[in-house]
Protein backbone atom coordinates (compact mmCIF):
# COMPACT_ATOMS: atom_id res chain seq x y z
CA UNK A 1 0.00 0.00 0.00
CA UNK A 2 1.62 3.38 -1.21
CA UNK A 3 1.04 6.31 1.50
CA UNK A 4 -2.81 6.75 1.18
CA UNK A 5 -3.70 10.54 1.76
CA UNK A 6 -7.14 11.18 3.69
CA UNK A 7 -8.57 14.17 5.26
CA UNK A 8 -10.54 13.10 8.33
CA UNK A 9 -13.23 15.71 9.68
CA UNK A 10 -15.02 15.33 13.09
CA UNK A 11 -15.96 17.63 15.24
CA UNK A 12 -15.33 15.25 18.17
CA UNK A 13 -11.11 16.34 18.48
CA UNK A 14 -10.03 13.56 20.78
CA UNK A 15 -11.66 10.82 18.23
CA UNK A 16 -10.07 12.31 14.98
CA UNK A 17 -6.71 12.67 16.32
CA UNK A 18 -6.84 9.48 18.03
CA UNK A 19 -8.50 8.17 14.63
CA UNK A 20 -5.21 9.96 12.73
CA UNK A 21 -2.55 8.76 14.58
CA UNK A 22 -3.84 4.75 14.21
CA UNK A 23 -4.16 5.64 10.35
CA UNK A 24 -0.63 7.18 10.49
CA UNK A 25 0.54 4.19 12.31
CA UNK A 26 -0.71 2.12 9.28
CA UNK A 27 0.83 4.10 6.56
CA UNK A 28 -2.31 6.05 5.66
CA UNK A 29 -1.36 9.87 5.72
CA UNK A 30 -4.10 11.71 7.62
CA UNK A 31 -4.87 15.22 7.90
CA UNK A 32 -7.23 17.00 10.31
CA UNK A 33 -9.95 19.20 10.04
CA UNK A 34 -12.73 19.82 12.94
CA UNK A 35 -15.75 21.20 11.79
CA UNK A 36 -16.98 21.50 7.72
CA UNK A 37 -15.36 25.08 7.23
CA UNK A 38 -11.75 23.83 8.09
CA UNK A 39 -12.14 21.14 6.02
CA UNK A 40 -12.98 23.13 3.37
CA UNK A 41 -10.22 25.38 3.72
CA UNK A 42 -7.77 22.38 3.62
CA UNK A 43 -9.23 20.97 0.50
CA UNK A 44 -8.49 24.37 -1.22
CA UNK A 45 -4.84 24.34 0.27
CA UNK A 46 -4.15 20.75 -0.41
CA UNK A 47 -6.71 18.32 -1.37
CA UNK A 48 -6.50 14.36 -0.16
CA UNK A 49 -7.82 11.48 -2.18
CA UNK A 50 -10.19 10.85 0.05
CA UNK A 51 -12.05 12.83 2.66
CA UNK A 52 -13.78 10.78 6.10
CA UNK A 53 -16.65 12.82 6.88
CA UNK A 54 -18.69 12.79 10.25
CA UNK A 55 -22.08 14.10 9.68
CA UNK A 56 -23.00 15.64 12.69
CA UNK A 57 -21.11 18.88 13.18
CA UNK A 58 -22.02 22.28 14.38
CA UNK A 59 -22.10 24.62 11.71
CA UNK A 60 -21.31 23.53 8.38
CA UNK A 61 -22.85 19.81 9.25
CA UNK A 62 -21.89 16.84 6.90
CA UNK A 63 -24.11 17.07 4.40
CA UNK A 64 -24.05 20.00 3.53
CA UNK A 65 -19.73 19.52 3.10
CA UNK A 66 -20.24 16.65 1.18
CA UNK A 67 -22.70 18.46 -1.21
CA UNK A 68 -20.28 21.26 -1.75
CA UNK A 69 -16.91 18.55 -1.88
CA UNK A 70 -19.09 16.95 -4.72
CA UNK A 71 -19.50 20.40 -6.80
CA UNK A 72 -15.75 21.52 -6.06
CA UNK A 73 -13.90 18.42 -5.95
CA UNK A 74 -16.08 15.62 -7.75
CA UNK A 75 -13.04 13.56 -8.14
CA UNK A 76 -12.56 12.81 -4.77
CA UNK A 77 -14.30 10.08 -2.99
CA UNK A 78 -16.30 11.25 0.27
CA UNK A 79 -16.64 8.22 3.40
CA UNK A 80 -19.17 9.13 5.78
CA UNK A 81 -19.17 8.58 9.69
CA UNK A 82 -22.39 8.67 11.46
CA UNK A 83 -22.93 8.30 15.07
CA UNK A 84 -26.56 7.15 14.92
CA UNK A 85 -27.21 3.55 14.57
CA UNK A 86 -29.24 3.91 11.85
CA UNK A 87 -28.28 3.69 8.56
CA UNK A 88 -30.96 6.38 7.35
CA UNK A 89 -28.35 9.24 7.49
CA UNK A 90 -25.70 6.96 5.29
CA UNK A 91 -28.47 6.22 2.72
CA UNK A 92 -29.40 9.84 2.57
CA UNK A 93 -25.70 10.93 2.07
CA UNK A 94 -24.84 7.82 -0.34
CA UNK A 95 -27.91 9.28 -2.34
CA UNK A 96 -26.42 12.54 -2.17
CA UNK A 97 -23.05 11.34 -3.87
CA UNK A 98 -20.86 9.75 -0.92
CA UNK A 99 -18.90 6.68 -2.06
CA UNK A 100 -20.25 4.74 1.33
CA UNK A 101 -20.95 5.59 5.24
CA UNK A 102 -19.26 4.06 8.25
CA UNK A 103 -21.00 4.11 11.64
CA UNK A 104 -19.28 4.48 15.04
CA UNK A 105 -18.16 2.75 17.17
CA UNK A 106 -15.44 2.71 14.04
CA UNK A 107 -13.73 -0.47 12.89
CA UNK A 108 -10.08 1.09 11.62
CA UNK A 109 -9.71 -2.12 9.39
CA UNK A 110 -13.13 -1.44 7.81
CA UNK A 111 -12.11 2.32 7.49
CA UNK A 112 -8.62 1.40 5.45
CA UNK A 113 -11.07 -1.15 3.54
CA UNK A 114 -13.22 1.29 2.82
CA UNK A 115 -10.17 4.18 1.74
CA UNK A 116 -8.96 1.58 -0.87
CA UNK A 117 -11.67 0.74 -2.28
CA UNK A 118 -13.07 4.91 -2.56
CA UNK A 119 -9.32 4.89 -3.96
CA UNK A 120 -9.83 2.09 -6.19
CA UNK A 121 -13.32 3.97 -7.60
CA UNK A 122 -11.73 7.11 -9.08
CA UNK A 123 -8.31 4.76 -10.07
CA UNK A 124 -6.12 6.00 -7.57
CA UNK A 125 -4.75 2.87 -5.43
Amino acid sequence: MSKWKVLLVDDEVEFVTTLSERLNLRGVHAQTAFDGEEALRCLEEDPPQVVVLDMMMPGLGGLEVLQRIRKEYPQIPVILLTGHSSTRDGMEGMRLGAFDYLMKPLNIGELIEKIGKALESVGGK
